[in-house]
């Protein structure tokens, strides 16, 4: 589904991603670990578009490197950044309106799947989305993704600054995605909930990947989890 071959990504004159490859398959969980620095987070900004990149990023077979960021949305990529991106101002109900695709026809999520899925937005759907909680900004930013009906989300640190209780929740969802046919790249630094949910796994370290395998091949890989990983 998606294949990123030989991708370079630049800040300015700083080249930060030095010919990074992989995959994401169809129906698949794939984390990207690393710690801070690393280039998880460039990588998925070069994925939509939002830094400059060369090499080859291909979607269902489609060149995607130099199209627009709304551009590669449309095509079926969503995107949750780490910093989350609400409008603050709006509701929440009105926020979930904003990422609807076209009128919802067709669609595999509806405004009442994203308030099953989280009754707490259900609960604040009339609230300006400024004051949510970090764990509700959290629920309402993926929700507001999903609700472009993505074939592929890219979900940046989830689980940063949240409680245990929901982190669990995030990780159950996560793996909803994956029985409703969304494939999810997920960008994180603990092991706890990409260990568990991921199909397979991806090491970073210094804008390259360092390691590939399922996370079985990971956990017992002492050197990889030491030398690149926080544990």
């Amino acid at each position: 589904m998606l294949n990123i071959d030989n991708l370079h990504a630049y800040y300015g004159k700083s080249h930060v991603l030095h010919g990074v490859s992989f995959n994401v398959n169809p129906g698949e969980i794939v984390a990207l670990l690393g710690r801070n620095g690393s280039g998880r987070s460039t990588t998925a900004k070069a994925i939509m578009g939002l830094v400059d990149s060369q090499g080859q990023i291909d979607w269902k077979g489609q060149a995607i490197v130099g199209k627009k960021a709304f551009e590669i949305a449309h095509l079926g990529i969503g995107y949750v950044p780490e910093n989350r991106d609400i409008f603050p101002k709006l509701t929440v109900h009105q926020n979930l309106l904003l990422g609807q695709k076209g009128k919802g026809k067709g669609s595999r999520w509806s405004f009442d799947d994203m308030y099953q899925m989280f009754p707490r937005l259900l609960e604040r759907q009339h609230t300006e989305s400024g004051v949510l909680s970090g764990g509700e900004q959290q629920m309402l930013t993926l929700c507001r993704t999903l609700m472009g009906d993505p074939d592929l989300i890219i979900i940046d640190e989830p689980t940063e600054g949240l409680a245990p209780k929901i982190v669990e929740l995030v990780g159950q969802y996560l793996k909803t995605l994956k029985d409703r046919g969304v494939s999810v790249l997920l960008i994180e630094q603990k092991l706890t909930i990409a260990m568990k949910i991921s199909d397979r796994a991806l090491v970073m370290g210094h804008g390259s990947i360092v390691f590939e395998g399922t996370p079985t091949e990971l956990n017992n890989n002492v050197y990889i989890r030491k030398e690149w990983l926080e544990v």
